[in-house]
């Protein structure tokens, strides 16, 4: 019996997260995880055994990412056939030793990287990467293909059309959902369900995303949804009979947190085994396990569906499909962007952790290739998110935008956008901020921006509709919202996560207090500072602030600029505004002839000890574009 014949007379239950387990088997992020099947084979071959004695009646392979894409950023890219036969022999030879009568599932994931017209991949280059790597799965002896946690529906099309040229076995769609119910491209769950059916998945549904409660409303709605295609009068042209909707769900374990250096997702077996029931009564065939599930999720699991379907033997037929009433259209503008996850910064920052951000500056050219290396660099350091700043010095460069979407599409780390006032409009403010949230950038960094007079084009175009606490007030009191400046619908609200600019060495105490206590009003969500050279005139500056205005809860990432010379630091004290750098200082760099670097590194960690404590982070400033120096310094920091 096929699987697709099983699943019509009853539900299966297929096993859990590949790569959760293999981080608690040592393996780092940053690693391969498809090439661990040549390279470290028997680690793989345990995990798929688990899942099979915790109950698993499919079990995925290990090639969720062994595309010609993933892999080629692994200097893999001609072993993408061995890679994923490997997956499939691994898989069947462990599992089938413990369960001989269960399924191998080829899993095939996202090729990382955006089709056109939102990116640079061609239709049919995706279509050739799919192709290669289903045709090698199917061809090891893959009994199924399972398409899973796409995001967009043009790229799952290109998989689809793929797995139905090249092989014969049953294939499963999955896409990945938002917590506004909608994947990360705008799509419903019923324009999912509909269209991935047209395509011709067998088995249509949803993985990843969220925890099981939000998953159960996204499988309801595909249910509604093909329950209506199915109900519609057959075309006489069509003879052949097909096979009811079959739905699958493996949500995650619910949201991940940071707990120290450990990834740790809440859901507990126990729950994932009263959401498996429900799921089940709510039509779904095939339910599972994605990110943070583990072999005691699936094993719980295993105890609540053999309950299930002994109820339905008991009644003398299957549980009747109860399929919850549908939602809402859509929820009141003011709790929509609470569906948003929050931005790997807002997690960190919620959660304690201290974060650490470096300053990237955008290239004088269209060409990011330096800029990606930098960025895997700084994130391999250790870095949390990284801050692209928008034409520093007002000299020309690429757009800070476009920059912010290659870094985290290529670089996979998070990134601030800083976002400048001067020389935009109204109009062009809101447009562009739009634009940054299409792209998945939702920390911005708001500040006014260098004037046009001291940069490459003095004659330029240098005024401005909104200063940076006007525009943090629109950001969180209106966009986010769900409305422009002029109260206007936008459709769906922002969920921008907005910071702005503190002194913390100020010259005006008071002054500076003030400022900073209008833009914690406006919204702020957090602060980056000017370069801090006084650790002990930083906290003055805070004590300052909580006498004058109480308790000061917004989280500040102090500056940090390691000096290069005594040159750079007499520069700093005499032409930059509001910088200030004591005079020891300087006379340590002069102390240390031409080791000046290295004394700046160090002057640079003694201020961010002495701050530790009373500021959440740090936000470092590279000196004339040294990021070696400022990786060396960011793996030092983690050290403290």
């Amino acid at each position: 019996m096929d699987i697709l014949a099983r699943l019509t007379r009853t539900p299966l239950l297929a096993d859990g997260a590949m790569g959760t387990l293999l981080y608690a088997h040592g393996v780092d992020f940053d690693e391969c995880f498809d090439a661990l099947n040549l390279s470290r084979p028997a680690v793989v071959a345990e995990i798929h055994r688990d899942y099979a004695r915790a109950g698993a009646d499919v079990i995925e392979t290990n090639t969720f990412g062994a595309n010609a894409f993933k892999l080629a950023e692994h200097r893999l890219r001609d072993q993408v056939a061995e890679i994923n036969r490997r997956g499939v022999q691994l898989a069947r030879e462990a599992a089938r030793a413990i369960r001989p009568d269960v399924w191998i599932a080829g899993s095939v994931g996202p090729l990382g990287r955006q089709l056109a017209p939102l990116g640079s991949v061609k239709p049919e280059e995706a279509y050739a990467a799919f192709a290669e790597q289903i045709h090698a799965l199917a061809e090891a002896g893959a009994d199924l293909i399972i398409l899973e946690t796409f995001s967009d529906l043009s790229e799952i099309e290109q998989a689809l059309r793929a797995a139905k040229a090249v092989c014969n076995v049953p294939v499963i769609a999955h896409m990945t959902f938002n917590r506004d119910d909608r994947t990360l491209l705008g799509s419903t769950p019923a324009d999912v369900a509909v269209r991935l059916r047209s395509l011709g998945a067998d088995v249509v549904g949803a993985n990843c995303s969220t925890g099981p409660r939000r998953m159960l409303d996204v499988v309801s709605a595909m249910r509604r949804a093909l329950d209506k295609e199915t109900t519609r009068p057959p075309s006489p042209a069509d003879e052949t009979p097909t096979l009811p909707p079959l739905l699958s769900a493996m949500p995650n374990a619910g949201f991940p947190e940071m707990r120290g250096e450990r990834v740790m997702y809440p859901a507990t077996p126990e729950y994932f085994a009263e959401y498996a029931r429900r799921f089940l009564d709510a039509g779904v065939r095939l339910v599972g396990g994605c990110c943070g599930t583990t072999p005691d999720h699936i094993r719980a699991m295993r105890r609540a569906v053999d309950a299930w379907l002994a109820q339905s033997s008991q009644a003398g037929t299957r549980q009747p499909i109860r399929v919850e009433e549908p939602q809402p259209e859509a929820a009141p503008v003011a709790t929509v962007a609470a569906a948003f996850q929050p931005t790997r910064l807002a997690q960190a920052l919620a959660n304690r952790e201290f974060v650490i951000t470096v300053e990237v500056e955008p290239p004088k050219s269209n060409d990011t290739v330096q800029v990606e290396e930098t960025a895997h660099m700084l994130r391999e350091a250790g870095a949390t998110v990284l801050d692209i700043s928008d034409l520093p010095m007002a000299r020309l460069r690429m757009s800070a935008l476009a920059v912010a979407h290659r870094v985290q599409e290529r670089a996979s780390v998070e990134t601030v956008l800083h976002f400048p006032v001067r020389g935009r409009n109204l109009l062009r403010v809101q447009g562009d901020l739009l634009a940054a949230h299409a792209l998945n950038i939702r920390n911005v960094f708001v500040v006014m921006g260098d004037p046009t007079a001291i940069g490459d084009y003095p004659q330029a175009y240098d005024h401005h509709d909104i200063v940076p606490t006007g525009l943090a007030q629109l950001i969180k009191g209106k966009l986010n919202q769900g409305v422009d400046s002029a109260g206007s619908s936008i459709g769906r609200p922002c969920a921008f996560f907005v910071g702005v600019a503190v002194n913390l060495t100020p010259a005006d105490l008071d002054k500076e207090a003030g400022l900073l206590r209008k833009k914690i009003d406006s919204g702020a969500d957090f602060a980056l500072s000017q370069p801090v050279f006084d650790a002990d005139k930083a906290r003055a500056f805070i004590e300052h602030y909580q006498a004058k205005y109480g308790p000061l809860q917004l989280p500040i990432l102090a500056g940090l600029l390691p000096l290069a010379s005594v040159r750079h630091a007499e520069f700093l004290r005499n032409e930059v505004p509001g910088m200030f750098v004591p005079d020891a200082l300087v006379e340590r760099l002069q102390a240390v002839g031409k080791k000046t670097r290295t004394e700046g590194a160090r002057i640079a960690l003694e201020t961010l000890t002495a701050l530790r404590g009373i500021v959440s982070g740090v936000y470092i400033i590279p000196a004339f574009g040294r990021y070696d120096v400022i990786a060396n310094l960011i793996r030092d920091i983690r050290d403290v």
